[in-house]
């Protein structure tokens, strides 16, 4: 599950600028939606290291 997961949120995050250049939208970077994925990222990939430590 954590990989879809993973999977989604970097590609959202990563999608998010090259949308906005196309369109001539400007966004201030990084956007709060790329630093909330990067957190949640950073917390899944935390618990995942915690559980195979014991």
């Amino acid at each position: 599950m954590v990989r879809p997961v993973l999977s989604l949120l970097i590609l959202i995050a990563s999608a998010a600028p090259a949308a906005a250049q196309s369109g001539g939208i400007s966004i201030p970077e990084p956007t709060d939606g790329a630093l909330f994925a990067m957190g949640l990222v950073g917390l899944i990939v935390g618990r995942q290291i915690a559980k195979r430590r014991g």
